[in-house]
């Protein structure tokens, strides 16, 4: 597939956007979380930067909610950028958090992950990442503390608001997508992002090598993706994509590791 098909796709600016019916995407420094309304509650997937804990706040307060309200945060991964919000919601607004088995100790520690390429040395090969590392530094990045979450997160098995999580190794041990069939929608974290703010570079592809585990794993997994048919993708950083998770999949195979 050429790249021409998601040329559009790219940095997504601070703020709250409705993406789907009840569903609220909250951006900062180009790092995406969704706060979700279903039949059983509002839940969060993903935590954020800690700086996007105003947006968090505004979401909720758009549909008449507080923090306390959320029945759960459930995490595609522990990164230190998808969980640092956490504190606050647990601590003081006391919101259960739960993540996959596998990514509970880095939940806990969320710079101690694994990774292919390091980190200090990625930027100098790909400047085009500087910008955005600076921004999310700006928001937060290196001040995040770990929580305890509940591993009980169980691919297939459905969760609160009818979630069905999708087993999706490689960024990290323990990552997971999750699809709603009912709303055609699929959240992706960062199995599959439409922007990577590692390299600057816009367009469908699994995330750089400085923040994955196991690329080779990750590029493996995702016919799991394609497999759910989805029209609506939702990333943990880049655009939406409205024009099914196929093409994106296609793109990112052929991008590959990087």
């Amino acid at each position: 597939m050429s790249g021409a098909h998601t040329s559009g796709l790219g940095r997504t600016p601070d703020g709250i956007r409705e993406v789907a019916d009840g569903v609220s995407m909250i951006t900062c420094a180009l790092t995406n979380s969704y706060l979700v309304v279903t039949d059983d509650g509002v839940v969060l997937i993903d935590a954020g930067l800690p700086r996007s804990w105003p947006l968090l706040v505004q979401a909720l307060a758009r549909r008449g909610l507080r923090p306390a309200d959320l029945v759960a945060v459930f995490l595609t991964h522990g990164h230190f950028d998808h969980v640092g919000t956490l504190e606050r919601l647990r601590d003081e607004h006391h919101v259960p958090v739960h993540v996959h088995e596998e990514d509970v100790p880095l939940v806990r520690h969320p710079y101690r992950y694994a990774r292919e390429s390091s980190r200090a040395l990625y930027p100098l090969a790909h400047p085009g990442g500087i910008p955005i590392l600076a921004r999310m530094a700006l928001a937060g990045a290196f001040g995040v503390r770990g929580v305890q979450a509940h591993g009980d997160i169980r691919p297939g098995t459905r969760l609160t608001g009818g979630l069905i999580p999708i087993a999706t190794p490689g960024h990290t041990r323990g990552h997971v997508a999750f699809h709603l069939p009912e709303r055609d929608l699929l959240l992706t974290g960062d199995a599959i992002v439409t922007f990577d703010p590692y390299t600057g570079r816009p367009g469908a592809q699994i995330v750089a090598r400085a923040a994955t585990a196991d690329s080779a794993a990750a590029l493996s997994v995702l016919d799991r993706l394609t497999a759910t048919g989805a029209r609506t993708v939702l990333p943990g950083h880049g655009d939406v994509w409205r024009g099914g998770i196929a093409p994106l999949v296609a793109e990112a195979l052929a991008t590959g590791a990087h």
